[in-house]
């Protein structure tokens, strides 16, 4: 099944958003649906709740894990908040874990949860883990949903590592250079880590974690977190989903494009090249649904780069091309058809796609 049929009989990736107030968690899913806005709220009938009324919910205590996030940017996604949670009382850990066990047992998989993220702030240096995330990772049992741990503000470790390079000589343009990779490095072989992995009061530990500095930049990365929930999934047909509703990660769409997608249709000695023209642009968009529409530029480029580095599977000769720069457009039936420029390019950038018409649909 491919991923444009995933999405249209599944919908949505839904994803649990574990942590404490103040733990920077709508700034990660803002950047995630690469937005500023703020999410629409839904209740478990599918009915907008108004911001008004959820206001003076909130500013009662009363909050419903039900309740569906949704960002108008990638509706693709559905987020829901365990606020509360951290409060570690027994009603609270029953809340979040009669909601894990309830959407784990829908029989449709549109309404099933398919993530945990867990938010874990460090703009405390030296914080121990708090009394509910002890708990949850203690005695929360999640079936088959992975949980990743996310340790935002991890920038606050940044300032730790500047002094302790200081001390240790550094200049201040060394230090502040190298502060974040020793923060990095420290933190790997730290005491939280260490308790979270091997520590045997922690009987459930997450699938793995992710360090999240500066996500209220505009220039904040969140790749690493895509990519390492994208590998967290064991079901095939979920990490699809996953990755083809992400829009903030190209190469990550590209990766999966080629080896999910390419390396079938290369093995395919029966297609004539139209039949291989349509496969291709078919199978591979599929995986960018939404880069298509937003991105439609850096698209074609990536398909030109990605269709001319991996045309050697089509290849008629018996040696095929070491690198792009020997690649004859002759010797590849699929694009050859497509390619007004005799030489391919050598990288993304470097491609204009007013000279592959195939991809300028």
């Amino acid at each position: 099944m491919d991923p444009s049929e995933i999405r249209r009989r599944i919908g949505r990736f839904r994803i649990l958003v574990i942590g404490r107030a103040n733990a920077g968690k709508t700034t990660i899913l803002q950047r995630v649906c690469n937005t500023r806005d703020n999410p629409k709220i839904y209740n478990s009938n599918g009915k907008k709740i108004d911001a008004t009324v959820l206001m003076a919910s909130t500013e009662r205590g009363e909050h419903d894990i039900e309740n569906e996030m949704v960002f108008r940017n990638n509706p693709g996604f559905v987020f829901h908040d365990s606020r509360g949670f951290e409060a570690g009382g027994e009603s609270e850990f029953n809340m979040v874990q009669a909601f894990i066990t309830g959407r784990s047992k829908k029989t449709k998989l549109r309404d099933q949860l398919h993530a945990i993220w867990y938010c874990i702030p460090m703009d405390e240096a030296s914080r121990s883990f708090t009394k509910s995330e002890v708990k949850f990772f203690s005695q929360c049992d999640t079936g088959s949903i992975p949980v990743m741990v996310l340790f935002t503000k991890f920038d606050a470790l940044y300032d730790v590592a500047y002094a302790e390079l200081k001390l240790k000589g550094a200049s201040m343009e060394e230090a502040e250079e190298l502060a974040p990779k020793h923060a990095e490095k420290s933190f790997a072989i730290g005491p939280q880590l260490n308790f979270l992995y091997h520590s045997q009061v922690i009987r459930r530990p997450p699938k793995c974690h992710v360090c999240l500095p500066n996500m209220d930049k505009d220039d904040a990365d969140c790749g690493p977190l895509i990519e390492r929930t994208a590998g967290t999934l064991d079901n095939e047909v979920v990490e699809q989903l996953f990755v083809s509703t992400q829009q903030t990660n190209l190469e990550l769409c590209i990766k999966y494009a080629v080896e999910r997608t390419l390396t079938s249709l290369f093995d395919s000695t029966n297609t004539t090249a139209y039949e291989g023209h349509e496969k291709l642009l078919g199978k591979l968009g599929a995986w960018f649904p939404n880069i298509v529409v937003r991105l439609s530029g850096s698209f074609k480029v990536a398909l030109i780069y990605v269709g001319c580095l991996f045309a050697g599977g089509l290849c008629e000769c018996d040696d095929p091309p070491s690198s792009l720069s020997h690649v004859d457009p002759s010797h590849y039936p699929l694009f050859a058809e497509s390619c007004e420029s005799v030489n391919p390019p050598s990288s993304p950038s470097h491609a204009d796609p007013s000279h592959y018409p195939l991809f300028a649909v």
